[in-house]
């Protein structure tokens, strides 16, 4: 449909100009065409996520971040380069970035000046000439400033946390990347990653991946880390501070590289020692590990409010560690890092395994069994949190962390392995972890998956434990 109003024409003996003007117009509209400066729309903004719908953008598909920090820890003050290559997967004018706070100095698309545009979260970038479906391009945004800590919906704090010694931990779940790099921040849009980090000599700078290289030039040291396997933006991790580096290798010839805060050392050092052991026995049960590294970040009590599953290398303040805990960030890497959510309204996949991991850990080691874990959550009242809502329909994104999503997760595993036995369950989910390896799946996709392996399907653990509301009935 074409709604430009029609050219009229001249009155006879006076059309000259009024034509010449019409013919130039439209060759001017044939040009802008042909040049591909207005083809495609402006693409989404966002990824209409059931929980989080301005978060992502569905317009490019990210392969590559390359991000360039130096870190000020005296002042705050952070100077930023991000160099993101996509592909576009469908003709775009422009497309968005997700970016909270600092300022913009400069933007280009394929070496090219882009126009930026903010407006609250979005930084929206429009190159000279669009970009076409399947087309691979290159984006670049420099910036600067101090970057903000985000207060989520639950009270929680993520993204740039501070804290004194020059201490940083950057921290992304479910928003808090965009605080410190811009970026399609969402789950389903996973990529590889190269991170540099220049700081204070003296001080540590921990990321994903690998550390390809550490240089040192005028009292600043610069860290290199490389992360091979995607990864989704709220799983990338920087941590900054006074670190003792801990290396070897897993039984299975992972290698490990974790850091300590010198603070917390002798509190924690049993439990880091126990690191190979952990692993072995999470790929007895769950399969190989899927990264090429491995690890733990262990911060000084109050660094953060949580631990975090960040790739490679989950981030344990002191206040939340113990060897329970441990064990659940390690299985992440499996459930949420490797096989990463389609949405956050299926966290329970991440979660619900991670629980569950903890009480077949228990179960292995001279603790209540599963079952008997199941039956003392099973024993609280109706009105306990845990039935507030079904674990796969989280209500809102305050709710995505809610007990119901980790526990009555936990029980929906717990179900699943009833239903099909011991071996057939424990195949389950080492085929699962397998099939979906280093990819994005739904709650949908893991119904669907269980029912297959199954030979039937199991409705009773879904409309019961998995949809259902409130507390099911005994069975």
């Amino acid at each position: 449909m074409d709604k430009r109003p029609a050219l009229r024409t001249a009155p006879k003996g006076r059309g000259g100009r009024r034509t010449r003007l019409a013919a130039a117009l439209l060759a001017a509209l044939a040009a802008a065409s042909c040049t591909g400066g207005v083809t495609g729309g402006p693409g989404s903004a966002g990824v209409r996520d059931p929980l989080f719908p301005r978060l992502g953008n569905d317009g490019y598909d990210v392969q590559h971040y390359t991000l360039d920090l130096d870190y000020d820890a005296s002042s705050g003050r952070l100077k930023g380069g991000v160099t993101i290559v996509a592909k576009a997967v469908e003709d775009l004018s422009a497309f968005d970035l997700d970016f909270a706070g600092m300022d913009v100095e400069s933007a280009t698309v394929d070496d090219e000046p882009a126009a930026v545009n903010r407006a609250g979260d979005e930084l929206t970038l429009r190159p000279e000439e669009g970009l076409t479906r399947g087309e691979t391009f290159t984006a670049y945004v420099r910036y600067s400033g101090r970057p903000r800590t985000i207060t989520d919906v639950d009270g929680s704090e993520e993204g740039w946390l501070r804290s004194p010694g020059g201490r940083v931990l950057a921290l992304g779940e479910p928003t808090g990347s965009m605080t410190w790099f811009p970026s399609n921040n969402h789950p389903s849009d996973k990529a590889t990653y190269d991170i540099r980090i220049t700081v204070p000599d003296g001080l540590q700078a921990v990321s994903n991946g690998e550390l390809v290289s550490r240089t040192v030039n005028k009292g600043r040291a610069t860290f290199s880390w490389r992360t091979r396997e995607p990864m989704a933006t709220y799983l990338a991790t920087v941590a900054i501070g006074p670190y003792e580096i801990d290396r070897g290798r897993t039984g299975s010839g992972v290698p490990i590289y974790s850091a300590i805060d010198p603070e917390v050392r002798r509190q924690t050092a049993d439990v880091v020692a126990r690191l190979p052991e952990m692993l072995a026995w999470e790929e007895k049960e769950f399969g190989p590990y899927p990264f090429s590294s491995a690890g733990l970040i262990v911060a000084p009590a109050k660094a953060s409010g949580y631990a975090l599953e960040t790739q490679n290398r989950p981030v344990l303040p002191l206040d939340h560690f113990d060897a329970t805990t441990v064990v659940h960030e390690l299985a992440h890497q499996w459930f949420g890092d490797s096989v990463t959510p389609a949405t956050w309204r299926d966290m329970w996949l991440n979660e619900g395994f991670a629980q569950y991991a903890e009480w077949l850990w228990s179960e292995d080691h001279s603790g209540p069994s599963a079952q008997q874990i199941f039956e003392g959550e099973y024993a609280k009242g109706g009105g306990d949190d845990i039935w507030a809502f079904p674990p796969a329909e989280p209500p809102t994104a305050a709710d995505v962390s809610g007990r119901p999503v980790y526990v009555r997760g936990a029980m929906v595993v717990h179900k699943i392995r009833e239903a099909l036995g011991d071996e057939d369950f424990h195949a389950l989910v080492r085929d699962w972890v397998r099939v979906h390896r280093h990819g994005n799946a739904s709650t949908k996709d893991f119904v669907r998956f269980v029912d297959d392996e199954a030979g039937r399907r199991l409705t009773a653990v879904w409309d019961t434990w998995l949809y259902g509301d409130g507390k099911p009935e005994a069975s």
